[in-house]
């Protein structure tokens, strides 16, 4: 219980305020909130595990610059598809409030690469290099899933009433720039890194 407790804490605070954290505010403005949830909770889930495991089995970190470099390639094309826009008949625009499969994995994809060599996922490394014991990588794993999304819940609501009070173009251009910035980080991380 105490992992999982440290893991939730630690990496709720660690989301905060984290271009993840961000993302999901951005995402939340042009997709319902319920399939970019659903893409934040398996991509974290996906990605935590994998860190807990890598955790337990080395102690050690990924190396992130080539990883950070191509998510930042990623970030910067869904500025540009973004910018581009799509522009839906009214049957298309019924048809799109009711796909959610795209969302849910532009979402997951999205925060799968963007966790990967991130500071949540190489704090859930060293949560799991510190607590021992299947039960113990089990609330570690748990905790930080939970943390981490439960902050990113909080950037999808905002984003969900940000969405239903600014205009398309507002959000259009808002949400392109902001993939742009997190890809000019990215790839400023992965260079540095």
């Amino acid at each position: 219980m105490y992992a999982f407790i440290i893991s939730l804490a630690v990496i709720f605070v660690a989301e905060l305020g984290d271009k993840s954290q961000l993302m999901a505010m951005t995402f939340a403005t042009r997709f319902r909130a319920l399939p970019v949830l659903v893409g934040i909770t398996a991509a974290t889930a996906l990605v935590h595990l994998a860190s807990v495991a890598l955790g337990a089995a080395l102690g050690a970190a990924l190396p992130t610059g080539p990883i950070s470099f191509l998510a930042g390639i990623a970030f910067i094309g869904f500025a540009l598809w973004t910018l581009r826009g799509d522009e839906l008949d009214d049957e298309e625009r019924e048809k799109a409030k009711h796909a959610t499969g795209s969302a849910i994995l532009a979402v997951g994809v999205a925060f799968f690469l963007a966790e990967l060599g991130d500071k949540t996922m190489l704090a859930t490394v060293t949560l799991a290099a510190d607590h021992g014991g299947l039960l113990a990588l089990t609330g570690v794993w748990a905790g930080s899933t939970i943390g981490m999304v439960a902050a990113d819940g909080l950037a999808i609501i905002v984003g969900q009433l940000l969405g239903k009070r600014l205009p398309e173009r507002v959000i259009k251009y808002g949400a392109a720039a902001g993939f742009a910035i997190f890809g000019v980080l990215l790839l400023v991380e992965g260079f540095t890194a």
